[in-house]
């Protein structure tokens, strides 16, 4: 049986924009993108504007609440304490975030961030009620290596171990493959929908078929309006988590677009 999974595009602003150009670009995106749509969108800029970004797009007001939604980049792993610089799952959700970011290759690489960590984390994130985006993905090396498949199957299990199977339908993925991160290359849809499906496999085994068939598995790597098309036509990619390109409402609307 086809399980029709809802479509998502999230946009990680990354360090990027001031308070300005961020509520400018969440009130564009605001304006320009149906409430009817069937694709969900996901905003995500840095901490120091998701108010200002969520009372942009309405959060506050109850505006735009099923299909344009707040979320963060990152999150500690516990509750509170003295963890300076550090914010909490249940600050997130009380600034109207109802999505964070765990384990981007950026966070893994540059801050040591080990699927232990995500793992805590991805737990700590439900607990509060938010839903998580986990990524995972191969660095350039261990693809020319033939490892992607190693690779992505220790970070998925790793992850997320020991959720109860009915979590999973409360999480998603996001497969990104790290050479493909700004760079301007990016997985053949062949190459993504591979690995998504090898994704969805490893969730079947962690959880059940029905379930690991609601999952969603976003693809991650230089998506762009051009090649978005070809990335949804493929039946396990379910959405995106855009970089670069979501810094441009134009861009960023089209790929949604692509997913609708």
């Amino acid at each position: 049986m086809l399980i029709k999974r809802e479509k998502i595009v999230a946009g990680n602003w990354k360090m990027n924009l001031d308070r300005q150009k961020s509520i400018a670009l969440a009130e564009s995106i605001a304006t320009q993108h149906a409430d009817a749509s069937s694709v969900t969108i996901v905003l995500c800029p840095p901490n120091v504007y998701i108010e200002a970004v969520g009372a942009a797009i309405g959060i506050a007001q109850g505006k735009n609440a099923s299909r344009l939604a707040l979320g963060a980049q990152n999150m500690h792993e516990l509750a509170n304490g003295a963890f300076t610089g550090e914010v909490a799952a249940a600050m997130l959700v009380d600034c109207g975030c109802r999505y964070v970011i765990l384990g981007h290759s950026e966070r893994r690489t540059l801050y040591a961030e080990t699927n232990a960590t995500v793992n805590a984390k991805t737990k700590a994130a439900l607990a509060a009620g938010l839903t998580p985006i986990v990524c995972v993905g191969e660095l350039l090396e261990e693809r020319e290596a033939a490892r992607t498949d190693e690779v992505v199957a220790r970070q998925i299990t790793g992850s997320l171990s020991g959720l109860p199977a009915a979590d999973f339908t409360r999480i998603i993925v996001a497969y990104e493959p790290v050479w493909a991160i700004g760079t301007g290359r990016v997985a053949t849809p062949q190459q993504a929908q591979e690995v998504h499906a090898l994704i969805r496999g490893l969730l079947v085994t962690m959880s059940s078929a029905d379930i690991a068939g609601q999952v969603r598995i976003v693809y991650g790597g230089s998506v762009k309006p051009d090649n978005a098309n070809d990335l949804a036509s493929q039946p396990d990619i379910d959405g995106a988590l855009v970089g670069g390109a979501s810094l441009k409402a134009e861009d960023f609307l089209g790929i949604a677009k692509a997913f609708q």
